[in-house]
């Protein structure tokens, strides 16, 4: 996988951004750490997704039918606009549930819309189906070594930037980025997972020793969407990530909470 993260990051370089980095001074916001943002908010429609949908789309001679995908919100608007700049057609799958602004961001970046089911689980299986029918590329979410090894492309950047580092806190959702960012470091660096309560993906299948369906609930249902971690992410971190955000909360909440206010 580190070949892989290195070979995407030459693949996606002329169509990414290499987002900026932050140092907060040692004991700003009352955190007795020094700590380094990586600020992919900044990166092309507002987070990280892009990344491992250029590498997947670039990676393969796409049909006439173009590329399709299945979303919650943030990779879905990645796959409609990397489609749009490479001059593909993109056809995206999201829950009902979907908020009319994101339905509307899609359509703006050229993409056709289908609203479909309650959970994203729901519009997973629609988008497999469609696929089978139309022959797209199908780009998943988190669960394809393309997608991967785009996303760890921020690990290798991060290191790059910050060679300092030697914990790095990851969100999880799907697992695609925390699955990239600890194959980059391969134990090198310490990598923790923080998740949504309301949605412990990786938690669930780490202790159950393999990815299982989990009730996904509140804030995370619309922003996140994905019931089980992929088997991509939960591989990786059954040999790179050090702790789950349980143990975190009892060593040092209070870095985390800054963080995400500072995000």
């Amino acid at each position: 996988m580190h070949a892989a993260i290195e070979e995407a990051h030459k693949r996606i370089a002329g169509y990414v951004r290499t987002t900026p980095i932050v140092h907060l001074e040692d004991g700003a916001w009352g955190i007795d750490a020094h700590v380094v943002l990586k600020l992919e908010q900044l990166q092309h429609t507002g987070s990280f997704k892009p990344r491992g949908a250029f590498n997947r789309i670039l990676s393969h001679r796409v049909p006439l039918a173009g590329v399709i995908a299945a979303s919650g919100g943030n990779h879905g608007v990645a796959v409609a606009y990397v489609a749009q700049q490479l001059g593909h057609r993109a056809e995206i799958f999201v829950p009902e549930v979907c908020p009319t602004v994101k339905v509307e961001r899609l359509r703006n970046y050229g993409a056709q819309v289908n609203l479909v089911g309650a959970s994203y689980a729901e519009a997973l299986l629609a988008s497999q189906t469609r696929a089978a029918q139309t022959g797209a590329l199908v780009v998943h979410a988190y669960d394809q070594p393309e997608i991967v090894a785009g996303q760890g492309t921020v690990g290798y950047e991060f290191a790059q930037q910050a060679p300092e580092l030697d914990t790095v806190l990851v969100a999880v959702g799907g697992g695609g980025l925390i699955a990239g960012i600890a194959a980059w470091f391969a134990g090198k660096v310490r990598v923790i997972g923080v998740e949504p309560e309301s949605a412990p993906t990786l938690a669930a299948a780490l202790k159950a020793g393999e990815p299982i369906d989990v009730d996904v609930a509140g804030i995370a249902a619309d922003s996140l969407g994905a019931r089980r971690v992929g088997i991509e992410g939960v591989a990786l971190a059954k040999r790179y990530v050090a702790v789950s955000y349980t143990h975190l909360r009892a060593q040092d909440t209070n870095s985390y909470i800054v963080c995400r206010l500072l995000l």
